[in-house]
C-alpha cells in the first residue's frame, strides 16, 4: 500500500528526548543513571507518571505519587523536581523534516504528555511554549494523551490517528523513542522508525519516504 501519512511522536523526535534532562538530574543528585525511567517503568500502567499522562490526577498528586514511588525503590525522589525536565529542545532539522512530510503526505503526532507547564510541549517559557505551538500547528492533527485520556502503548490512540487522518495503518510510518510504543503500530501494519539520534531518524525517515532529508 502506498506510503500516505508519516506520525511523528514530539517528545524524543521533534524534541530532544527528556532521557537526557533525567540523566543529567540524575548525575548532579547522585541518583542511579536511569533511575527516573526505572521508576516509571516499574508502573507502566497505573504508576504517577501513566495516571498523570491520562490527566487522571494533577501536579500535586502526582509530586506526593511519584516520591512515594521512587522512595519505594530506595531513592526518594519529588515527582515536582521531575517535572521541570520533560520539555526538550526543539530539534530544527526534525523540523524541517517535518515541513518536507507535509508537503508530500498527511502528518499527525501522538504525544504522551502532562497537564503541567505550558502548552502541549510541556514548557516552562512561555517563549518556548510559543515555539512549539507554532511546530505543532504545522500537523494535519495533534493528538494529546492528557486531553482524550488515552496514552501510548495503548492500540486505541493509534487507531484514533488513523480514523483523523483517514488513513489504513498499512499506509502509516510511524517514529517514537520509545520501542515499546512502536510495538502496538507495528502490530496494526504501520511502519515503525525508532529514534535513537536526530541524524538515525533523519536517515532512515528519508529511506523509507523517499524524501531528501
Amino acid at each position: 500500500m502506498p506510503l500516505k501519512a508519516i506520525i511523528f511522536d514530539f517528545g524524543g523526535v521533534i524534541t530532544s528526548s527528556p532521557f537526557d534532562a533525567f540523566n543529567r538530574f540524575e548525575a548532579e543528585t547522585g541518583l542511579p543513571k536511569d533511575f527516573i525511567r526505572t521508576v516509571n517503568a516499574a508502573t507502566p500502567d497505573d504508576g504517577a507518571w501513566a495516571l498523570f499522562e491520562r490527566a487522571e490526577i494533577d501536579a500535586a498528586a502526582f509530586d506526593r505519587l511519584f516520591l512515594a514511588e521512587s522512595t519505594a525503590l530506595g531513592h526518594p525522589v519529588k515527582g515536582a523536581d521531575v517535572l521541570p525536565l520533560l520539555s526538550g529542545d526543539l530539534r530544527p532539522r526534525m523540523v524541517q523534516a517535518l515541513e518536507a512530510c507535509r508537503e508530500a503526505f498527511t502528518v499527525g503526532c501522538i504525544t504522551n504528555n502532562v497537564p503541567t507547564g505550558k502548552g502541549a510541549g510541556m514548557s516552562a517559557s512561555a517563549d518556548k511554549a510559543r515555539e512549539v505551538q507554532a511546530v505543532l500547528a504545522r500537523f494535519h492533527h495533534v493528538i494529546e494523551s492528557s486531553k482524550i485520556g488515552i496514552r501510548k502503548p495503548d492500540p486505541r490512540i493509534y487507531a484514533l490517528m488513523c480514523e483523523a487522518l483517514d488513513v489504513e495503518p498499512q499506509a502509516c510510518v510511524f517514529l517514537d523513542d520509545l520501542g515499546v510504543n512502536l510495538k502496538p503500530a507495528r502490530a496494526m501494519g504501520m511502519a515503525t522508525i525508532k529514534v535513537t539520534s536526530e541524524a538515525q531518524a533523519l536517515a532512515d525517515l528519508s529511506a523509507v519516504t523517499g524524501l531528501p532529508l
